[in-house]
């Protein structure tokens, strides 16, 4: 069920648990800990290092299904990082082995049948782990990259987003077997519900998190992708101009001419009528040209001769 209040950082934490407390669950990744009394979502976020907006925008999500788009850039990518990375933990370390437990215990080890739910259960639970592995050893470094201003050009958020799957069929298949085909008496028969009900919940939770991931992290990693990008192009187009000023006195007047006069479209032939000299001497100056400038289209000359006050932007056709 979905609540329709949207928290907010003046809303004490304890009413936000009283209303949904599967958030329990998610304050531990967050790093909070228990015993904060009846502070505000914003004092404990502060006091336990905790970026409120983005705290408040995984609870309002999880809880209510919102999210703005636009508020990717107010994000700290490093608490969801953080909180990504223990939620991980917390699922391989503990969830994962705490469910087998209590399958194990339900089941009767020397039926056929119980042997088959333990085996579709650990391929389930090596699909999640090898993913979550994956994600740690392969997405997370690739992040943190991007963070400290690196760009690998290899790579790319859509590359990992193509390999974040769920192993829903094998926890589909594991479920109808247990409600459908196994017998029990009072005593296993509570234990498999109990286990079947937190399956379920661990289910709902997994679903979450890579709802989390997909709708909140990965877009807000290629917001910093394209800003990382844009500004690696612009840097080399600073750079190409900068290399170019350098390089204005290395061209003789004569050759300044023929480059405003192609700025201006003129042909070879008209560019030799202008200036009273051959055809053959117009191309030598050209090739001349784009062997001092390593220029060697219009467009690419029409930028070295505006950057250079060889012609006023306004006389150029763009």
């Amino acid at each position: 069920m979905k609540y329709q209040k949207l928290y907010e950082a003046e809303d004490q934490l304890i009413n936000i648990i009283r209303d949904n407390s599967n958030m329990l669950q998610s304050l531990g990744s967050f790093g909070i800990n228990l015993g904060f009394g009846d502070k505000t979502v914003k004092e404990v976020c502060e006091a336990q290092n905790v970026d409120t907006f983005t705290f408040l925008a995984v609870v309002n999500f999880t809880i209510n299904g919102y999210y703005n788009p636009d508020d990717a850039d107010r994000l700290s990518v490093s608490t969801l990082m953080k909180y990504l990375k223990a939620s991980h933990a917390y699922y391989i370390d503990f969830q994962l082995p705490f469910i087998r437990k209590e399958l194990s215990e339900a089941l009767d080890e020397n039926d056929s049948l119980a042997r088959l739910i333990m085996q579709i259960y650990d391929e389930y639970a090596h699909g999640v782990t090898k993913h979550m592995k994956y994600e740690e050893g392969s997405l997370f470094p690739y992040v943190e990259k991007l963070l400290n201003g690196e760009i690998d050009e290899k790579n790319s958020i859509t590359t990992f987003s193509k390999h974040h799957d769920q192993m829903d069929e094998k926890l589909r298949e594991l479920k109808n077997i247990m409600i459908k085909y196994l017998p029990s008496d009072g005593l296993h028969n509570n234990q498999l519900t109990a286990t079947l009900y937190d399956i379920y919940n661990n289910e709902d939770w997994l679903s979450q998190h890579a709802q989390v991931e997909d709708k909140i992290f990965m877009p807000a990693i290629l917001k910093i992708e394209k800003k990382l990008k844009h500004k690696d192009v612009t840097l080399n187009i600073s750079n190409m101009i900068n290399q170019q000023v350098g390089n204005v006195e290395e061209l003789s007047d004569r050759e300044k001419d023929v480059v405003v006069s192609l700025v201006q479209g003129m042909s070879n032939k008209e560019i030799a009528d202008h200036l009273y000299i051959s055809v053959n001497t117009v191309i030598t100056h050209r090739r001349n040209i784009a062997r001092k400038l390593q220029i060697h289209s219009v467009a690419g000359l029409t930028i070295y001769a505006i950057v250079n006050k060889l012609v006023d932007i306004s006389s150029v056709k763009l």
